[in-house]
């Protein structure tokens, strides 16, 4: 009996001294991953996510948002020879066909139709050189560093890939815009020229997780399985991308709960009027942040979060509503955001002698 409670006593100590891991970042099985917060753009995870790897159906992300702002989506287009005969998933268009662009970006996002994707390019392209041509345009806008884009559809090619950061980039931007993120969260669509309904072929939306919004599926034998979701949950909302996983359905719901149990999105800056005290001065300036501030934090970050501000001097000041400085939020000495301050606008200064002046006008109806 005394040697059970001996052991009992050095297990119970031995655990007791074991380091404790504390928000341990998940597995994932994807060569290529990244998870961003969506209002702020901060990754809260990554995984060799700057590499460039091919991206397969994913790509379609990147062909809807250009549909979508092209402005032409009540448009009718005709399928050519071309889009028809395109390989891989298909929605079926016959040639000569005709369907608006809106009903091919459903069938694109939905089913994956690469003779929708081809159909889009050509309207609104012009061709699919030109279209490649806008896509890559769109992507040195966003800021895709480690992108390439030579088709609408994702097929493989030498000179077509992306990373997980750069997707996420896209993917962030892309659901910023209504339309893009009503057809996305659709579990099914028919299209005006159907007679059925087009089912979503992402299961996260349709079936596995109940916080999905939406999300794009890919894969190629050369590429693997690649995904693009959304999630959001008690007002924070999140973009994972995946690249060449074998269990990404798995990935994305891990990635997903980890950061919805770890980070919150805290106001970290009120939009208002503040007062500022300058440096190597006893003068006080009023200055305005124009909206509030709001960043995913853990607990822990939240703790340790400072500010810093800095202001031009009152000299260098202009008339009318102009950026001042800006105030810089740190964690252990790292900026992690910034808000640029404006200058108040003064109220020309009422005398008292106005005031009277103005009440006898009001009292005897001279306005």
């Amino acid at each position: 009996m005394k040697q059970v409670l001996i052991i009992s006593s050095c297990l119970i100590l031995l655990l007791c001294s074991l380091p404790i891991q504390v928000n341990a970042k998940p597995s994932v099985s994807a060569q290529n991953a990244v998870l961003i917060e969506q209002s702020s753009g901060r990754v809260l995870f990554e995984k060799a996510a700057d590499e460039p790897h091919l991206i397969a159906s994913i790509t379609k992300i990147m062909t809807a948002i250009i549909a979508v702002e092209s402005g032409k989506m009540d448009e009718m287009v005709t399928a050519s020879h071309r889009a028809v005969y395109t390989e891989g998933s298909s929605i079926y268009l016959k040639e000569g066909e005709k369907m608006k662009l809106k009903d091919l970006v459903y069938g694109l996002m939905l089913r994956s139709g690469n003779d929708s994707a081809v159909a889009i390019a050509e309207h609104v392209g012009g061709s699919l050189e030109g279209f490649a041509y806008m896509m890559n345009e769109k992507a040195e806008w966003l800021g895709m560093t480690n992108s390439h884009f030579d088709n609408p559809h994702g097929l493989d090619s030498e000179a077509h890939y992306s990373s997980a950061y750069d997707m996420g980039i896209l993917a962030r931007y892309a659901m910023e815009n209504d339309v893009f993120k009503q057809i996305t969260g659709s579990k099914s669509y028919t299209a005006e020229t159907r007679n059925y309904a087009w089912g979503n072929k992402n299961k996260l939306l349709t079936r596995y997780y109940n916080y999905s919004t939406g999300g794009k599926t890919g894969y190629t034998k050369a590429a693997g399985r690649t995904l693009v979701s959304f999630a959001e949950k008690d007002g924070i909302s999140l973009v994972a991308v995946t690249l060449n996983a074998s269990d990404d359905w798995k990935d994305h719901m891990r990635l997903f709960e980890w950061g919805f149990d770890n980070f919150n999105l805290i106001k970290i800056q009120d939009k208002g009027s503040e007062r500022y005290s300058m440096k190597d001065s006893d003068s006080v300036e009023m200055g305005l942040i124009k909206k509030d501030v709001l960043f995913p934090l853990t607990d822990e970050e939240r703790k340790l979060l400072e500010s810093e501000t800095f202001l031009k001097p009152s000299a260098e000041h202009k008339t009318g509503i102009r950026k001042i400085g800006k105030k810089i939020f740190k964690i252990d000495g790292k900026p992690i955001a910034e808000t640029s301050i404006y200058n108040v606008a003064k109220e020309k200064e009422t005398s008292f002698l106005d005031e009277i002046v103005s009440i006898l006008n009001k009292m005897t109806g001279v306005f």
